[in-house]
């Protein structure tokens, strides 16, 4: 599954990070269907409300750009996150008996507040590319969980979820945000990104966002 240029050198740089997310016990659990209910739905809640944070961190984004094509991009994102993606969370709550009212107003875990207020952070502090690297593991992670349940998962209780990531949309999505990622990151670093000062730091803005990944998952398999 290839998203572009850019990804795979920074998926590489977060090293062994990148297994612990993308591999994590949880995402495992979802594959083979062992992953218990409850910290599925724990999960769901809490990934909620992360995704209205990560909406804002993308409209964020708009106003952190360069060019018509940057705020374009990011607007779709946006609009994907909220009118498609939190669908899922949705529908699969209100089976079960959660309004999306009781999920908006649900209390956020630690580790979500971690997280979101990390990316929120490197938009804030940082510029467009910052930005960048904290968004990336996320999206693009769900793109390269979702294909491979989605090649390696039998029927499980969790199709729904791998079907939504391994979707054309979704795929389609992280081709975009890959594409979207090489231009601005050849726009203000040149042809030989790796050769600047700010490739490090990009790198670790990177690094960090997966960690905080694990941290998540951990905490849908927390009592």
């Amino acid at each position: 599954m290839s998203y572009g240029a850019t990804f795979p050198l920074w998926r590489d740089a977060a090293g062994e990070a990148w297994g612990d997310y993308t591999r994590h016990a949880f995402v495992e659990g979802m594959r083979d269907g062992t992953l218990p209910r409850e910290g599925f739905l724990r999960y769901l809640v809490q990934d909620y409300l992360f995704l209205v944070h990560f909406s804002r961190a993308w409209a964020l984004a708009v106003t952190k750009a360069e060019t018509l094509d940057e705020m374009r991009a990011c607007a779709a994102t946006v609009q994907a996150l909220l009118d498609e993606e939190m669908r899922l969370h949705v529908e699969t709550c209100a089976a079960e008996g959660i309004t999306e009212a009781q999920l908006f107003a649900a209390r956020e875990a630690p580790a979500n507040i971690a997280y979101t207020r990390y990316v929120l952070d490197a938009g804030h502090s940082g510029d467009f590319l910052d930005l960048m690297a904290a968004l990336a593991p996320c999206v693009l992670g769900y793109g390269e969980i979702g294909a491979r349940l989605a090649a390696e998962a039998e029927q499980t209780p969790y199709s729904d979820w791998i079907a939504t990531y391994a979707s054309e949309d979704y795929q389609r999505t992280c081709k975009d945000v890959g594409a979207l990622i090489d231009a601005a990151v050849a726009r203000r670093l040149g042809p030989l990104p790796e050769d600047s000062p700010r490739w490090p730091r990009l790198c670790a803005r990177f690094e960090t966002a997966t960690r905080l990944e694990v941290d998540f998952w951990a905490m849908g398999l927390s009592a």
